[in-house]
Order: structure tokens, then C-alpha cells, then sequence
């Protein structure tokens, strides 16, 4: 090579070098700087209906104005837990497919499996992350993900003082006490220097930057000042906030759907340990407002006040994020993607350095979780928590923002789907909503939508695994979808024993008897009861086996995937 180069300017090699690596990109009809920078949010355990656009009294404006300026989708899916949801995010494989396992020590990925990073960098990408990772089959973001840059958290205990977390896969030291850190304003931070960083050193190329929350999962931790200012909102009971978010809900046209019942007697889907040092004001059921002394609703409305805190600072976070998008005069070119990993968390544990019963309530101190009450609020309309898979547990908000595409004509157009909508399923507001898509999604379908955006050519259901199994949402995002809608394949979920599919507007579901269900069967027409309260499984029983022998084939299928 230095013979053949020897006497040739520098600059030529530079040009001859660049040829080359176009000409070795994977075939695509759209140049390296026409590609779009791409923004993938995710939230950790928060509600459908906690953000404002979605029925929420939570104050988020930034994320507001992406939905009012873009899209928002009402009928997406996750896999109802944390590591799943990322592992089906970043290989766009079920994580039945992959041996994604927490429990497995050392257990990796399958051969031939790749993490978006190694799409993109194909097509010129830099790619960063920032935030929770837990993707079991690929430990470490850089090595294992391909990002070219990473800050990791992996102490998900501790959201002012963390001990564990990592820079570039390389450990950090341990964050002292009251130095002012606070993981959701870091995690922001770390992107923002990321991105600084490409806009200095990598301007003329796109990149791809995943920034994952660690909120507002447990523990509930939040600046004082900040919980200050929800310390009154929630006096009136977690009965009234829920009525008020589903007239909010229906008003817009999210949902059309009766309201569920509060599930009284299903508590945390895990044994509580250690319940008495959190004291008298805790309690492990939905119960009726009414029914809780003073004391306990004293502490009950303090720990939704500390949520709304966290869900707030996601967004004031979020807008810092956008602000560095805009300094950098990107951010008609980037496509933003915010959703949550699972519904929104029953769970009552103290975990950590424990639960100081002197400590204020969010300080760093304390060990404190949403619980059944308010987490049915966080899931209104819908029943259930994460880990099950009922709709509360997998039904996430999806917000898109892509400037450049989102045409005023493809915002406001009719209100797509990609099911057939009962007639007598309406809300008043339904024609009048502006950038809703009923069609189905499921987290597996944004590695080919990222793909498809990035203009990434090659046969996706060729790869050195399996086909993939979900499908670019691309089309339906920026509204050139065909006339004729195509019927998407059907949608498997599985998580600890709770099992169902989703095919047109039908679902099947079981809960697991270990999970406080009776692992029977049940089928629920979608267009009119997404708060699944009328089984039809008597009534169809023709659907009802069908549905099962494609969940049963599905599961098998995907058993033998990664073996």
C-alpha cells in the first residue's frame, strides 16, 4: 500500500479513501448527510398516562410539544420488564429468541445477532448511549453494543450517590454523598457532552444517540424542590386522579374504552421483605381512598408527589437535550423516539442502604416504591402492573418527532390505523385528533423502523440469525402508507409465566397463578375493551384455540431460535 500510494498528495488519498468506504455501504438511496440523526429515549417504569399528552397532570411540556409537533401512537407495546424491552430494542429480536437472561451468568447473545450500533455504523453512523443499559446478552455497551460512546449506570439504587457505573466500559469511581448529582439531570448531561463532542470533532456525519433513563423506577428519588411542587395535587385520592386522567385520555381519542375497575385485592407481584421499616403509612393493596387512615394517605400522596417529581425532571431533562439539538442546528433532521420499557410498577421492596424512617421522603436516604395504588393510576385506563401482561403492563407511550418528514398534511391526516375500528367504537374527539396512529407496534419493530428511516438497504430478513420478526413502522410515521392497509403479524408476549398474542383486534391473554392469576385463557376484542373487562372465550371459541396454537407455535419457535 505505501508503494502504491508513495508521491500521491495526502488530499487524494483522502478523497480515494472516502469513495471507497461509500461504495462498501450497504445499498441505499439517500447520501451520508441526508441521512436523519436519530434520538431513542426510553423512560424506566412509567405509566401510560403519566406524561401530559397521554392524560396526565404531570408537568412535561417538552415532551407535549413533540407530541403536538409530531406523533403520538395509542396502541404500542412492550415485553412488561425492564431487560426484555431493551434486549427486543436494540436486536429487534423477541428476548425468547436470544437467551436474553439476567438469571444466566455469562450467557451472550446468539452468533450472527447484532445491536443497532452495528447497523448504523455501516452507513457512516456514530452512535451513543447514555443512561441504563441492561441488555443481558451484550454486557457492555462499546465492546459488546458498538457504541462509540457510552456512560452506563448500573447502581439502579441509588439516584444521588451511585457506586457503580462505568464511562466507555470502564468503571467510574463511586459518587460521594451530597455532591449534587442526580441521575436523571447525568444521564442528560452525558449525552449532551456526547453530543457536543460529535458537533466538534464528527459534524458532516449522522448520529444515533440512545439515552435511557433510570426513572422513575424505584427508588422514588427526587430533588426537594421539585417534589415541593406536587405536595398538594394529590390529596384528593388516587380514585379521582385516575377519573380525571380518563376523561383526558378519551377526550383526546387515545383510548375508547370503558374504565377499569381498581383491582383491590392484587398487591406487589414479589414477597415484601422488611414492610415494617417503611411504618404505618404504607399499605400493599389498592384500596379505596376512603379506607386508608390519614397517616397512610399522608405518606401515600407524598410518594405520588415524589413520582410526578421524577417524571417532571425527565422531561425538564429531555429539554435540555433538545436545546443542545438545536444549538447544533439538528434537530429538523433528527427522528425522536420517546417511550417507557414496561407499565408502570406495583412493586413495595426496599433495596439499597435501606429505608431511614427519619429521612425526608425522596432523599437519598430513603428506599420507597409507587405501589398498587398510584401504579393503577400511572396504567389508567388499563388493568394490571409491569411483569404482567395484561395492557397495563405492555402498553407504553410512543412519541415520534421528525421535522424534516412530519409534514403539516401527514400530522393532521385521518387518523390511521391498521385494524379495523368497530363503527360503534368512537370518541367525539376522535376525527379531531391530530397526529395519532392507531396501528400496532411493539418495541421489536424499531430496529427495522430506525433502519428503514436510515435508509438502510440490505434484506433485513436475511441476516447470519433468524429473520427479524417486526416491521417498519417508517411508512405509517411519515404517512405514506399504502392505500390498502397490510395486516402486520401477530404479536407474542411472555414473561414469567403470563403469556399472550395480539392479532388484529383480537387478544388472547393468561396470567400466571404465581403472579395472582389462574393461568386460563382469555380473549378480549381490542377495539372495544382494551381495559379488558368482557372474556370472550366462551363466545369464540373457534378464535380462542386459534389464538392459542399461535401463541404455542410462536413460543416454540422462538425456544428453538436460540438454542
Amino acid at each position: 500500500m505505501r508503494l502504491i500510494l508513495t508521491g500521491i498528495p495526502y488530499c487524494v488519498v483522502c478523497f480515494l479513501l472516502m469513495i471507497l468506504f461509500v461504495w462498501f455501504l450497504p445499498a441505499a438511496d439517500i447520501s451520508v448527510l441526508e441521512r436523519p440523526n436519530i434520538l431513542l429515549i426510553v423512560a424506566d417504569d412509567m405509566g401510560f398516562s403519566d406524561v401530559g399528552c397521554y392524560g396526565g397532570e404531570i408537568a412535561t411540556p417538552n415532551l407535549d410539544a413533540l407530541a403536538q409537533n409530531g406523533l403520538r401512537f395509542t396502541q404500542f407495546y412492550n415485553t412488561a420488564r425492564c431487560w426484555p424491552t431493551r434486549t427486543a430494542l436494540m436486536t429487534g429480536y423477541y428476548p425468547q429468541q436470544v437467551r436474553s437472561d439476567p438469571v444466566v451468568k455469562g450467557s451472550r447473545l446468539p452468533k450472527g445477532v447484532k445491536v443497532i450500533p452495528h447497523y448504523l455504523k455501516q452507513l457512516g453512523y456514530r452512535c451513543y448511549h447514555s443512561g441504563k443499559w441492561h441488555v443481558p446478552g451484550a454486557p457492555f455497551p462499546c465492546a459488546d453494543g458498538g457504541f462509540d460512546r457510552s456512560y452506563e449506570l448500573l447502581d439502579h439504587n441509588r439516584n444521588f450517590n451511585p457506586q457503580l457505573h462505568r464511562r466507555n466500559d470502564q468503571p467510574l469511581p463511586p459518587v460521594q454523598p451530597d455532591s449534587g448529582f442526580y441521575s436523571t439531570s447525568f444521564i442528560a448531561q452525558e449525552t449532551i457532552n456526547q453530543l457536543k463532542e460529535h458537533a466538534a470533532q464528527t459534524p458532516n456525519t449522522p448520529f444515533f444517540a440512545f439515552t435511557a433513563f433510570t426513572a422513575p423506577h424505584f427508588p422514588l428519588h427526587a430533588p426537594q424542590e421539585v417534589i415541593a411542587l406536587y405536595r398538594e395535587r394529590y390529596k384528593v385520592g388516587w380514585e379521582v386522579i385516575r377519573e380525571q386522567r380518563f376523561r383526558k385520555l378519551t377526550g383526546m381519542g387515545i383510548v375508547c374504552c370503558p374504565l377499569s375497575p381498581p383491582e383491590r385485592e392484587i398487591g406487589p407481584p414479589y414477597p415484601q421483605n422488611n414492610l415494617d421499616l417503611l411504618g404505618a403509612g404504607e399499605v400493599l393493596k389498592p384500596l379505596a381512598w376512603t379506607d386508608l387512615t390519614e397517616e397512610q394517605q399522608n405518606f401515600q400522596t407524598t410518594k405520588m408527589a415524589i413520582h410526578a417529581a421524577m417524571v417532571e425532571m425527565i422531561d425538564r431533562e429531555i429539554g435540555t437535550i433538545l436545546n443542545q439539538l438545536r444549538s447544533m442546528n439538528a434537530i429538523e433532521n433528527t427522528l425522536i423516539f420517546f417511550l417507557s420499557d414496561n407499565g408502570c410498577s406495583a412493586e413495595i421492596m426496599i433495596r439499597g442502604d435501606g429505608h431511614d424512617l427519619e429521612a425526608e421522603l425522596g432523599s437519598a436516604a430513603t428506599f420507597l416504591c409507587l405501589g398498587p395504588g398510584w401504579s393503577t393510576v400511572s396504567n389508567t385506563p388499563f388493568r394490571r402492573h409491569k411483569i404482567w401482561t395484561l395492557e397495563g403492563g405492555i402498553s407504553t407511550p410512543l412519541i415520534v418527532s421528525y421535522p424534516r418528514k412530519l409534514s403539516q398534511k401527514s400530522k393532521e391526516s385521518s387518523v390511521h390505523s391498521s385494524i379495523n375500528l368497530s363503527e360503534n367504537v368512537s370518541s367525539p374527539n376522535l376525527s379531531l385528533a391530530n397526529g395519532l396512529r392507531q396501528d400496532l407496534g411493539h418495541v421489536v419493530d424499531l430496529l427495522p423502523t430506525i433502519l428503514d428511516a436510515a435508509g438502510y438497504q440490505n434484506n433485513l430478513s436475511v441476516t447470519e440469525f433468524v429473520p427479524l420478526p417486526g416491521e417498519s413502522l417508517f411508512p405509517v410515521i411519515v404517512g405514506s402508507w399504502d392505500a390498502e392497509v397490510k395486516k402486520r403479524s401477530p404479536i407474542y408476549f411472555s414473561h414469567e409465566g403470563n403469556r399472550a398474542v395480539r392479532d388484529d383486534h383480537f387478544k388472547l391473554v393468561s396470567t400466571a397463578k404465581k403472579r395472582q392469576g389462574d393461568d386460563i385463557w382469555r380473549l378480549y376484542d381490542m377495539r372495544s375493551d382494551r381495559s379488558e373487562q368482557q372474556d370472550l372465550s366462551q363466545q369464540f371459541p373457534e378464535k380462542t384455540e386459534e389464538l392459542r396454537q399461535i401463541w404455542q407455535q410462536l413460543d416454540e419457535q422462538f425456544q428453538h431460535d436460540a438454542k
